[in-house]
């Protein structure tokens, strides 16, 4: 990526770490939760609920590390885009649970919508070169 200003690669670099780690973090969370999460999962109705819950941990987990390596940037955003998306409008339908759930769920499903974002906007720089990354990527 040709960055115009100094400091911008390596700003860049920190808000990379931040994120990535932050959803690789919450990846391993699931692993180590997972026998909390797995009946969450199933009363929101998901089918094969412990499968889910380690699948999405995998994808956080997987997809954060190569955020922070920058290690198919596309891929990794792209997925973690559709994920946080797909499991703010699925699993924390604040619309739809009792009074005394909304905030909770509410508090969830916006930190998903912002941490999609956060996810686009690495999606959007992803098919430059990164400075400070291994380099592995589809373009």
């Amino acid at each position: 990526m040709a960055f115009e200003t100094a400091g911008a690669a390596e700003l860049f670099l920190v808000a990379r770490v931040l994120f990535g780690g932050v959803l690789a973090f919450m990846g391993l969370n699931h692993f180590s939760s997972a026998e909390q999460l797995a009946p969450y999962a199933e009363a929101k109705g998901l089918p094969a609920p412990t499968a889910a819950v380690y699948g999405s941990g995998g994808l956080l987990a997987v997809s954060g590390v190569f955020v922070v390596l920058g290690i198919y940037p596309v891929v990794a955003a792209g997925a973690l885009a559709t994920f946080l998306v797909g499991s703010a409008v699925a699993m924390h339908d604040f619309w739809a649970v009792p009074d005394d759930q909304t905030q909770d769920e509410l508090t969830q499903f916006l930190k998903n919508v912002a941490l999609a974002g956060g996810a686009l906007a690495v999606l959007a720089v992803a098919g430059t070169s990164w400075t400070y990354s291994v380099g592995i990527g589809l373009v």
